[in-house]
């Protein structure tokens, strides 16, 4: 694994998930496996519970899109780019809420069922995204329609089951979330405004008691700025200038406290020109066969067609994205093993709908339902090129 797929020429320059001991799943069974929790997947061959083990505490800090292709590129003499260990992959899609949520769980998505910002619940007949707890479009949240979240959401904490102190550091307009608040667990929450408020937070929890730690911290700001302005973009290199800058001052902050410092993300990025963004509405008769909206993401969607019409959405999809996307079964994600192994989620057929669509090259698309913002996001995520797929492994010993 942990290469483009084998044989088969449409996934040449792609790249397969790793489960088995090269990916983000693997570092989770580590980390969890060294704080004296059980973890059902292989650890991370770079970085095993064994070398864990010593440290009293472990941080695990998580960029949220910073993608290894990223770091080995614009971070060159940086200080993560210094302690670079190794590369991984991260989960299919390569999006914040399959990832992330397997970081909660120690679950791969073919377990915990989140398949893209946009899952389909049939369990509430809805079309919604699952960490703002929100349907798509306008109306309520799901929250406020009575849907608690043990009824869309999979997996115990990791947190409640290693034998440690566990705390978790994140940002405070989402650290009390409906989806924090349920995958946190029994693990103290500490919420920061800013990026200072970040280090102070994290050393505080390294430094509150002499028991051994687990803190898990979380930094949105670079998928924010990716999203917007391009990953390439100069704003988006000045997050990144001031992660590091913060990234050498917890490791100062951190020195003599027996702590093992772990940086990673969810995924990578990859930048999409606005004339690569496929609209749905421009095809009114492909989008007439969809008995309800796109979900996944733009670089990946699963297509939910009207019985009887599969035959023709295919054809119909084919002809339209020509060199632009792969128009694949639904079936495949879980045939092919790109969700991972394990014990199946019980809706997870149904939401990989009838069709996925594999975007190629640049190519993004998207539908719109009512009630919706419209913007573009300059980058991307959620598909298989390398960009998306690869994360650092980045570790120190302050």
């Amino acid at each position: 694994m942990n290469a483009p797929f084998p044989q088969n020429p449409i996934y040449a320059d792609r790249v397969r998930p790793d489960y088995g001991g090269r990916g983000l799943l693997n570092l989770i069974a580590s980390c969890t496996a060294s704080r004296g929790g059980g973890a059902s997947h292989p650890e991370l061959q770079a970085l095993t519970a064994a070398t864990l083990n010593n440290a009293r505490n472990i941080v695990l800090l998580l960029i949220d899109g910073l993608g290894y292709n990223y770091l080995t590129s614009f971070g060159r003499g940086s200080a993560l780019g210094s302690r670079l260990t190794g590369r991984m992959t991260s989960v299919f899609p390569s999006t914040t809420a399959s990832a992330i949520t397997t970081t909660f769980t120690g679950l791969a998505p073919v377990e915990h069922g989140l398949t893209g910002w946009f899952t389909w619940f049939a369990e509430v007949g809805e079309t919604a995204a699952a960490l703002p707890f929100k349907p798509r479009g306008a109306g309520p949240s799901l929250e406020d329609r009575g849907v608690h979240p043990t009824a869309l959401y999979r997996g115990m904490p990791i947190f409640d089951a290693i034998q440690a102190q566990s705390i978790v550091v994140s940002y405070r307009p989402i650290v009390d979330s409906n989806y924090n608040r349920h995958f946190c667990g029994g693990a103290q929450r500490l919420a920061y405004d800013d990026l200072g408020g970040l280090v102070t937070q994290t050393v505080a929890a390294v430094k509150s008691s002499d028991e051994r730690k687990f803190i898990y911290a979380y930094y949105p700001e670079f998928d924010t700025s990716s999203h917007r302005y391009g990953v390439g973009s100069r704003e988006t290199a000045a997050i990144f200038a001031s992660i590091d800058e913060a990234f050498s001052d917890l490791l100062e902050r951190l020195s003599g406290t027996d702590t093992a410092v772990i940086v990673t993300a969810d995924h990578g990025f990859i930048d999409c020109p606005a004339e690569n963004a496929l609209d749905l509405s421009s095809n009114p008769g492909l989008a007439a066969l969809l008995e309800r909206p796109l979900t996944g993401e733009r670089r990946v969607a699963f297509c939910h067609v009207r019985a009887g019409r599969q035959a023709e959405f295919e054809s119909r999809a084919r002809e339209w994205l020509e060199g632009k996307a792969d128009v694949l079964p639904g079936s495949v994600p879980l045939d092919e093993g790109w969700l991972g192994e394990g014990d199946l989620h019980p809706h997870i057929a149904g939401r990989t709908g009838d069709f996925v669509l594999l975007m190629r090259d640049t190519y993004t698309v998207k539908d719109w339902v009512p009630g919706e913002p419209r913007h573009l996001h300059i980058g991307n995520h959620g598909g298989m090129s390398a960009d998306e797929m690869y994360i650092p492994l980045v570790f120190a010993r302050p």
